[in-house]
């Protein structure tokens, strides 16, 4: 922040009087020519900002230009500020923009680095309980102050025991705190992924840091292992991608269980046809459906709503309604439907029509389909297909979003300019050649192949 030394503190103090008959003493001064103030309700509470000032003056110390006010009271509060403490005010700014399941993911990251910033420990049921307080409530804007008692007392005891904000910057505590966003409860390794979110909030919050004045330069650049997350850690394994024999079979073998089954197999026809996301998927309803008696068609999608836990939202719904992932509020896009997903939609509505609002899936006793209802049918497929000890060992088409893969892979190996299947997918095309690489890699026969073709003649 700019600083300056054309500093001017105003004698007398403006005395104004107030409703009750009561006189208030307003201080100014003026700093590089703009004027502040500050109001009290007696002359002594005045004249000892007043003599505050002339002293910061008397001693040759700068004032910043933003706040008018000395740099001496910026270092004083930078000594004061606790990390428990700035981890709630970075959790305030970024929860009224942030989606539910950022939200949580911030919560995750600093419950993470927490333990690392207090001065105490606690141990067993009690770490447990101090874990469970900060997530659910410290970390959670819309319910901390509505924490039980008991809960308020241990969040009492970590504003208490927390480091200054400042020890970030020590380079010990920096590195104790990127292995505790890089590691589980039980001291392994975290996965790749969930690594580099958590490492993610952590950067931001540096930077928020920097901006609010508390730190120097983002301390994550003075270790060598903690370089700026990149994210590379999205790259799909494709081994977890399954080809598109075994999709069907999944898809097919959906449809064959009881319960929820049946009227699932469609949503899942539509991850994999279609690359829907899961929360694209769920909120189907016939007018995004474009499509022919027979044969190909397309999907106009314009909402999402990804599961994201009662807890993160603004609406206390457990899922999240939003725009589309990286797009604008209003703003749709097309996905492809081939002929096989036309069918199955055509089969769906004969089956089982839509519910009151129009949507072609619904959750056992109405709504959504719940998270859990629709992972569970898929972890029955999975063994369905490919017996219970192979499902249990392999990461083979694990999540319902390998779907989705499937699809962007098939896709592009089928010869589809990347700057298409990246519209098709709503995501940018830098990310999608990011995310696919190693499934690209597996093209290099096809592509010379074509090469020898064209050279031929």
């Amino acid at each position: 922040m700019e600083t300056t030394f054309d500093v001017r503190i105003f004698d007398k103090f403006q005395i104004y009087k107030r409703v009750n008959g009561k006189e208030t003493y307003r201080v100014r001064w003026s700093v590089a020519g703009e004027v502040h103030g500050l109001s009290f309700t007696n002359i002594t509470l005045a004249k000892g900002e007043q003599n505050k000032l002339y002293a910061a003056v008397g001693r040759g110390e700068a004032f910043y230009v933003d706040t008018g006010r000395p740099i001496s009271e910026a270092r004083a509060a930078i000594i004061k500020m606790t990390f428990y403490e700035f981890a709630c005010e970075y959790v305030d700014m970024k929860w009224p923009k942030a989606a539910a399941n950022s939200r949580r993911s911030i919560a995750d990251a600093l419950v993470a680095v927490t333990p690392v910033m207090l001065k105490g420990s606690k141990a067993g049921a009690e770490a447990k309980a101090l874990r469970s307080a900060l997530h659910k409530w410290a970390f959670n804007t819309a319910h901390r102050d509505a924490a039980p008692d008991d809960v308020k007392e241990l969040l009492k005891w970590a504003a208490r025991s927390s480091k200054p904000l400042a020890d970030l910057a020590r380079k010990d505590t920096i590195r104790t705190a990127m292995d505790a966003v890089g590691n589980k409860l039980d001291g392994t390794a975290a996965s790749h992924t969930y690594t580099g979110r958590r490492r993610a909030v952590l950067w931001n919050l540096c930077e928020y840091a920097i901006e609010q004045g508390y730190l120097v330069k983002n301390p994550m650049t003075t270790v060598k292992k903690a370089a700026r997350p990149t994210h590379t850690s999205d790259v799909v394994d494709p081994a977890t991608v399954p080809n598109p024999e075994q999709a069907e079979e999944l898809i097919e073998a959906v449809g064959r269980l009881p319960g929820a089954g049946p009227m699932l197999k469609t949503f899942f026809g539509s991850m994999y046809y279609s690359a829907l996301r899961p929360g694209e998927a769920v909120d189907l309803c016939e007018p995004n459906l474009h499509i022919p008696e027979e044969g190909r068609g397309k999907l106009y999608l314009t909402e999402s709503n990804p599961f994201a836990g009662s807890a993160w939202t603004d609406s206390g719904d457990s899922r999240d309604r939003r725009q589309l992932k990286h797009r604008e509020k209003g703003t749709g896009r097309w996905a492809p439907c081939p002929s096989k997903q036309t069918a199955l939609f055509h089969w769906h509505l004969a089956e089982f029509g839509v519910d009151e609002f129009g949507r072609l899936f619904r959750g056992g006793s109405g709504g959504a389909v719940p998270g859990k209802t629709y992972q569970d049918v898929w972890r029955r497929a999975r063994i369905l297909v490919f017996g219970e000890k192979f499902a249990l060992a392999s990461n083979l088409a694990k999540r319902p979003y390998d779907l989705r893969h499937a699809a962007v892979s098939t896709w592009l190996a089928s010869g589809v300019d990347p700057q298409r299947v990246s519209e098709w997918a709503g995501q940018s095309l830098e990310v999608l050649m990011r995310i696919y690489a190693k499934c690209l890699d597996g093209m290099e026969e096809q592509a010379l192949d074509r090469i020898e073709v064209i050279l031929r003649g």
